[in-house]
């Protein structure tokens, strides 16, 4: 559960800094998986592999994020409200209350059945490499000229379920 960008991490520091413990909102929610078995998920996905599959990993349910901060401060022999606050920061620019791992169109084009419990097969749409290859180059043209709505509109084009933040573009 310790890996590059988890909560897990900076929530241990905040605890043994002796608070507060910062949590974004009261009902976020993320997937969390320890590092063995996304590692041995991971490999036998590999196993799996005939070429081409792009393979989907059961993450469970997901877990709020409160419930997590709660849960770690009593694993350390704290009480919440006691001896460690819990701080409500609000969500980043760009956080999302709750993970996606799969888009509604994309969990009805599942395939289905890997042989794995946990892993499943997604069939993806075909990528027009050529058309890919002008939309990226675009997209560098806008940079340059450093047309940050020019920018956000290619994006949506290209990737119609794109949601920007605008306060980013303020």
């Amino acid at each position: 559960m310790e890996s590059n960008g988890s909560i897990i991490p900076m929530f241990k520091q905040q605890i043994a800094e002796g608070g507060p413990v910062t949590v974004t909102d009261r009902e976020v929610k993320r997937y969390f998986m320890t590092l063995p078995e996304a590692s041995q998920l991971v490999i036998q996905a590999g196993a799996l592999g005939k070429g081409g599959e792009v393979f989907v990993l059961d993450m469970g349910e997901p877990v709020k994020v409160l419930d997590m901060a709660r849960e770690l401060i009593h694993l350390n022999g704290l009480e919440v409200g006691e001896d460690i606050e819990i701080k409500i920061v609000g969500l980043r620019p760009g956080e999302k209350m709750f993970e996606e791992i799969l888009t509604e169109e994309e969990r009805s084009r599942m395939l289905g059945d890997s042989g794995h419990e946990k892993i499943f097969i997604a069939k993806v749409k075909e990528v027009d490499g050529e058309k890919l290859e002008k939309d990226i180059e675009e997209l560098e043209r806008l940079a340059k000229e450093m047309d940050s709505e020019g920018i956000v509109r290619k994006l949506q084009e290209m990737v119609p379920s794109y949601q920007p933040n605008r306060g980013m573009l303020d």
